[in-house]
């Protein structure tokens, strides 16, 4: 009697990511997420300690900022491993991309929506005829909110387009579109 072996190969895949992309993209995230987690925990310290209730995209975004640097750091174990794959690149990005989408329109709507808009308070001035130390400080302090805003509002519209990037990019990793 005659015995069949049967050898099976497995053969794993290499995909192949643009360094200098894949590089500039991390950075980038890095960057957008961390300075919208410093912003919101900020604004959340100040609601805390002027005893004011807090909007819900301020725990919402510190969290989501927070996802995205942990998905960052599991990125690069798995970079570091030459095993990351564009499966589960494309999955952590349009889950990040929704959370950040939903808090982009509602950071929006907190800085320019129709009733009582952080944006409407960032005009006012102090009295020039009647300028004293606690209006400078008043001033100075509003400023400062709306600035926060803003960046955090600009941060997020950046981290939202480049996990719509991510997406594509992964694509064409899984598919061998970069030459």
């Amino acid at each position: 009697m005659a015995t069949t072996e049967i050898i099976t190969v497995q053969r794993r895949r290499k995909y192949h990511w643009p360094e200098a992309q894949l590089n500039f993209w991390l950075v980038i995230m890095i960057v957008a997420s961390s300075v919208i987690l410093g912003i919101f925990a900020y604004l959340t310290s100040i609601q805390n300690s002027l005893r004011l209730g807090q909007p819900w995209i301020l725990p919402y975004m510190i969290t989501t900022s927070a996802l995205m640097i942990i998905f960052i750091i599991i990125m690069l174990g798995l970079i570091s491993q030459q095993q990351l794959l564009p499966g589960v690149v494309v999955l952590g990005s349009f889950i990040l991309f929704v959370l950040w989408l939903a808090g982009l329109i509602e950071t929006s709507i907190q800085l320019y929506g129709p009733t009582g808009a952080v944006n409407s308070y960032c005009g006012s001035r102090p009295d020039t005829n009647a300028i004293n130390s606690q209006q400078t400080a008043v001033w100075l302090a509003n400023s400062s909110l709306c600035v926060d805003w803003r960046a955090a509002f600009a941060f997020e519209i950046v981290g939202t387009v480049f996990l719509l990037w991510m997406m594509v990019m992964a694509y064409q990793v899984n598919r061998d579109d970069f030459d």
